[in-house]
């Protein structure tokens, strides 16, 4: 199904699976991570081509591979930092002549990381919640988070991970509301729902994720028909929601005027009492600028807003909290270690009475390996209302070989099951609004078992 984000509209692309191998206690190991190249997001120029795009993508991989080769570390996260600062330096000098941003360039670190983690975790045979709480990737949070120098994860994260998640929907800026909205050319028949209508009576769902584009009637008429189908559909249940500004708002004064529109409209009153948090209103390039921190001082009646794509860097959430924001989101493709260094440290601000807030978001993540490695962090993180919207706009895992799927029921039954079709391809067993984990989080390395590769296309790195 077509997915409207921001400037673009997702109907295809690739994903990548990497698999590194380490020595580790002086044995080879072999780690896996897995991500789309999605184009529009990591930059986000409307002039540059997709394609153009994607190919940055795979160079920032490539970089960060080979930065890799020749690191020696005593411990994961030491290694993880000399990937980071390596990265760093090249991407200040630039690909083919070209400086990169610091978002799609710790991408491709991200990536590294994650294949680390998951062939220690599986060397050692330990989950990445046990290696966390045990500290045995060797973080050093005081080195990251100077608030936080002498203490460990533990200290601040959940001791268990979560072996269940809330979903939260996502309604994409194209997305049909209701079933007569669907284009004919746009309605699949595969059995599993399409209109926000169904897909909150078939996944019995409550937490959701509202897409606007600042365009005040077009979001206030959407906003106004969704009002109207959760108190239809959600009767009795306790939900909520958060609103994605998918950068839209270049003005920092023309958010807040169009907020206060929002929620100065009648027809609107009944979603204020359930908003969560608002995302990333305002475009990268001045959403950590004075100017928030002066607009923010301006209003203090504003909802949550937190960063999301403005967290490209170590020092981006310290940043936005000076600012008056209150948090940041979780998603592995920026960073692992840097997603646990800022869930201690809100959680260390909540633990003095302060603002902060981390959300789970998404990247359209599927199967095999990228959406099961994200839950296990999240869950880890203590994150337990993440976005999930990689089932819903792409067909289950029917574009994998048969033998993937096979794998994934027989190692994941908990989080897939078979779609009720002719086809029987896995898709995300959404119950209740709820996913339930339990074979992520306590297995070993990153949470996926490692899934049949042959038959895939084979690109060296």
């Amino acid at each position: 199904m077509p997915f409207r984000y921001g400037i673009a509209t997702m109907t295809e692309l690739p994903h990548v699976i990497l698999a590194l191998t380490f020595e580790i206690d002086g044995r080879a190991a072999t780690g896996i991570a897995a991500d789309h190249l999605p184009p529009k997001w990591f930059t986000k120029d409307p002039a540059r081509a997709p394609l153009d795009e994607i190919e940055d993508m795979i160079a920032v991989i490539r970089a960060a591979v080979n930065h890799a080769r020749g690191v020696r570390a005593s411990t994961v996260f030491g290694f993880w930092r000399e990937v980071y600062e390596a990265q760093v330096a090249w991407a200040k000098l630039g690909n083919d002549g070209k400086k990169v941003p610091p978002l799609l360039a710790h991408f491709g670190t991200s990536l590294v990381e994650r294949a680390l983690i998951d062939a220690f975790g599986c060397a050692r045979g330990v989950s990445f919640a046990i290696g966390l709480r045990e500290n045995h990737f060797g973080v050093d949070l005081g080195s990251l988070r100077p608030e936080l120098a002498g203490s460990m994860p533990r200290n601040w994260l959940p001791a268990q991970p979560a072996t269940t998640l809330i979903a939260r929907h996502t309604v994409g800026l194209g997305d049909a509301l209701e079933d007569g909205d669907i284009a004919p050319e746009e309605r699949v028949d595969d059995g599993l729902p399409q209109a926000l209508d169904a897909c909150v009576r078939f996944y019995g769902l409550r937490h959701f994720k509202i897409k606007i584009n600042g365009e005040a009637a077009r979001d206030r008429d959407r906003l106004t028909r969704m009002a109207e189908i959760f108190a239809r559909e959600c009767a009795g249940r306790d939900w909520a929601f958060s609103l994605d500004g998918n950068e839209s708002f270049r003005e920092v004064g023309a958010f807040a005027d169009y907020a206060r529109g929002l929620m100065a409209t009648p027809a609107l009153s009944s979603l204020w009492p359930r908003l969560w948090f608002i995302e990333q209103p305002w475009h990268r390039d001045v959403a950590l600028s004075p100017a928030i921190g002066e607009l923010v001082r301006a209003w203090p009646e504003r909802p949550p807003i937190i960063i999301d794509e403005s967290d490209g860097e170590l020092s981006s959430m310290p940043s936005a909290l000076a600012l008056g924001y209150a948090g940041t989101s979780h998603k592995n493709c920026k960073g692992i270690f840097k997603g646990v260094a800022n869930a201690c440290r809100l959680a260390q601000r909540r633990a003095a009475g302060e603002t902060g807030l981390m959300s789970g978001e998404d990247l359209s993540n599927v199967g095999p390996v990228a959406l099961l490695q994200d839950l296990a962090v999240q869950a880890a993180l203590g994150v337990t209302s993440v976005e999930r919207n990689g089932h819903h706009y792409f067909k289950g895992l029917s574009a994998w070989p048969a033998a993937v799927q096979a794998h994934v029921l027989a190692e994941h039954g908990d989080v897939y099951c078979r779609a009720a079709n002719a086809a029987g391809w896995p898709r995300v067993n959404v119950v209740g609004g709820d996913v339930h984990i339990s074979s992520v989080t306590h297995g070993p390395g990153l949470g996926a078992a490692h899934p049949p590769l042959e038959g895939l296309a084979i690109m060296e790195v």
